[in-house]
């Protein structure tokens, strides 16, 4: 199993060890787009402040971002699942999981960046500010930039199991899965249930304890069927759209009744 999710907006800060080496990263094959979205964007942030705040979408009080965007080529590194934080990752309590639920975080999570294109939670990254929205100057559109690069090495990533997608739209149009891959990937909406609507928050919750559930219960479904019915044999209220034809993702609805 592959579980594919977004990045957290807010960060907790830079480590005190050695910079990003992005040859270590997970997925080589990103190195070189890496490098020029990490160039490009440090770049930016040692010019015009103002310009740089802009471009990236920063609010007022966000302004202190540029300058550490500026030294991200210097800022220590820590593992990305310290980094990241916000309503999904404190849900998945990655930092309080059993060792075996752990190791399998390790191998099966991937998280999706503007900077980094994705990276497993292990990796060792700086805090940063630069969303998949974001249309740097020398490079354009994020989501265009990856496409090409995620095209190439995410088919292989994606094993032969399921490919859990719980990305937000911004990031999901980096890759989207085709062909056969796209047959084994389920999709997750969180809605509540007297509404049918989204909760932005509760809906994050909701897909953090998912894959909490599921990384606790040591249990990797091989398609998106399996992947149903163990939700459903740990509680959820799952509905189910099904494909459109061969070679189509899976949409689960999880139905909440409470909003938290």
């Amino acid at each position: 199993m592959l579980v594919l999710l977004p990045p957290s907006e807010g960060k907790a800060s830079s480590g005190r060890g050695a910079p990003v080496k992005l040859e270590s990263l997970s997925l080589p094959g990103l190195t070189e787009a890496r490098s020029a979205v990490l160039a490009e964007l440090v770049e930016l942030c040692a010019g015009d402040e103002e310009k740089a705040r802009e471009v990236l979408g920063l609010s007022e009080g966000l302004r202190g971002e540029v300058a550490k965007n500026a030294e991200l080529l210097g800022a220590g590194a820590r593992p990305a699942g310290e980094i990241y934080t916000g309503v999904l990752y404190d849900a998945l309590g990655l930092g309080t999981l059993d060792s075996a639920a752990k190791r399998r975080a390790g191998r099966q999570l991937l998280v999706f960046s503007g900077l980094w294109g994705a990276v497993g939670i292990g990796d060792k990254i700086p805090s940063y500010r630069c969303s998949m929205g974001v249309k740097l100057p020398g490079l354009g559109a994020l989501g265009a930039h990856w496409r090409g690069p995620m095209a190439d090495v995410m088919p292989e990533a994606a094993g032969a199991g399921l490919v859990l997608d719980l990305r937000s739209s911004a990031y999901a149009a980096a890759w989207k899965p085709k062909g056969e891959v796209a047959g084994r990937t389920a999709s997750v909406r969180v809605l509540h249930a007297p509404t049918r609507k989204v909760v932005s928050h509760f809906n994050k919750a909701t897909k953090g304890r998912i894959v909490r559930s599921l990384l606790s219960a040591g249990i990797a479904p091989t398609g998106p069927a399996e992947l149903v019915e163990a939700l459903r044999d740990l509680g959820y209220v799952v509905e189910v759209e099904p494909p459109k034809g061969a070679g189509k993702a899976w949409t689960l609805d999880v139905l909440v009744d409470e909003v938290h």
